[in-house]
């Protein structure tokens, strides 16, 4: 019995090995038979299926950004988009310095080679905005739940056209007045709030030598600065519908009187004494000017004199009555309407202005004040004393009047006419008359924005 079993058993093991050494034969070839188990199974693997080739990464979008500063300027936007495209792989952005860039774009604009984005001045915003050559945001806004809140009201408000908003801003800035601490001191007299201090401060500043001005008290060559002033005593630059000019008025009086009053009998400035100095030489930094309205853009400037500069900063005097002045300026980033890849432009928008750490990281690279209000509570402005009265500043200073036509009533029918004023050529009255009626005709010939 047992030698049966044994039998029996040697005859099953040797079919089962016959019946496995068939099949290995009929699926394998011969190389695949000699081949390590890892290296058959590979090949077996590469000869049922084709080879799969992996497809390169899509490139990115090339976007253009356009701007008109060089130098320092250049380097610091440089800064911004090589951060960007750092930020991600979907997008790249390439700076490119345009002189008479607001030319050049109106021809692009009608001939198909406008940029992605571009910095923008934001007061030219209701001339353009008219001409339908900048795309609105207000869809992306929207879409990206991006809060309006989040940014200085009076900026949006000057981005604002037609109802619609066309750019975020990207800096903010308003005029203070700067004062020169050591010299205040030697007179043992405080920075002034008003109008009857500035003068008093202004007067006892200033020194002559004969017929030769010395040091000014005050700085009072800006003409540009009338709307600040005017401000000041409780007027406004245009009528409430925007239409007409509201300066030769008893507030407008008020604003030339004390010109009049600080120039001509004061005399604590002559007209043409800053000119008079040098080319390239700064009155204020170099003793030659005690106070000066200036902005935020000049604080990196003047600290750099270090122990040879010794000034100070406070908002501007309040006028007669108490009221405060000062006019927000600042720039932005808007897309033109001929942008070929209006997307990609807001994304780099969206990332460089709305997120707070990198609109901080423009300001701390520039020195310039974002206009990105949570950026803006960072300790590097909010700590600093420089900064502060800049930012005081801000809550109550207005952006220019949105006319499509201000900009030319301002230069070429107030300006023009205050520089006479101030060279002795034009009384008050005839200057703000003749101001009045050339502001008027120019703001009707623009209301279009043509």
């Amino acid at each position: 019995m047992k030698k049966w079993l044994s039998i029996s058993t040697a005859l099953i093991m040797l079919l089962v090995i016959m019946a496995g050494c068939s099949s290995k034969d009929a699926t394998e070839t011969p190389a695949a038979a000699s081949a390590p188990a890892a290296t058959a199974g590979a090949t077996a693997a590469a000869t049922e299926a084709p080879a799969v080739t992996a497809e390169p990464a899509a490139a990115p979008i090339e976007i253009t950004y356009w701007g008109d500063w060089g130098g320092e300027g250049q380097k610091q936007f440089e800064t911004m988009t090589e951060a960007f495209n750092k930020s991600q792989s979907k997008i790249h952005v390439t700076y490119v310095l345009q002189e008479d860039m607001v030319t050049k774009f109106l021809t692009a604009a009608s001939s198909g080679g406008s940029p992605d984005i571009m910095f923008w001045d934001r007061w030219r915003t209701s001339l353009y905005a008219s001409k339908n050559v900048i795309h609105p945001i207000d869809e992306y806004m929207k879409k990206d739940n991006i809060n309006a809140a989040d940014f200085y009201d009076e900026a949006l408000k000057e981005m604002t056209a037609g109802g619609k908003l066309y750019g975020l801003p990207l800096t903010v800035d308003a005029r203070a007045l700067f004062y020169n601490k050591k010299m205040f001191a030697d007179k043992g007299i405080t920075p002034p709030t008003n109008w009857p201090e500035l003068q008093e401060a202004a007067k006892k500043l200033t020194v002559w030598d004969g017929k030769k001005l010395v040091v000014s008290g005050l700085s009072m060559q800006d003409t540009g600065l009338f709307n600040m002033w005017l401000q000041q005593a409780g007027g406004t630059m245009l009528t409430d519908d925007l239409t007409k000019t509201n300066f030769n008025n008893e507030k407008g009086k008020q604003v030339l009187d004390f010109w009049d009053q600080l120039i001509n009998k004061d005399k604590v400035y002559k007209v043409g004494f800053e000119s008079g100095l040098g080319e390239g030489t700064d009155a204020f930094a170099t003793g030659k000017v005690a106070m000066l309205y200036t902005g935020p853009w000049n604080i990196s400037t003047y600290k750099k004199f270090g122990k040879d500069l010794d000034f100070g900063i406070v908002p501007a005097p309040a006028g007669p009555n108490g009221d405060k002045g000062s006019v927000m300026g600042g720039f932005s980033l808007v897309i033109p309407e001929g942008s070929k890849n209006k997307e990609a432009a807001w994304e780099f928008e969206k990332w460089w202005l709305a997120q707070p750490e990198n609109a901080l990281l423009y300001a701390k690279t520039s020195m310039n004040l974002p206009g990105n209000k949570n950026a803006i509570q960072d300790p590097f402005f909010k700590d600093d004393p420089f900064w502060k009265p800049i930012l005081d500043s801000l809550e109550f200073a207005k952006i220019r009047p949105q006319h499509p036509g201000y900009s030319v009533m301002e230069g070429d029918g107030l300006q023009a006419n205050l520089d006479l004023f101030l060279q002795g050529k034009q009384d008050a009255a005839t200057t703000l008359k003749k101001a009045q009626e050339q502001g008027d005709k120019l703001l009707e010939q623009n209301a279009a924005g043509k």
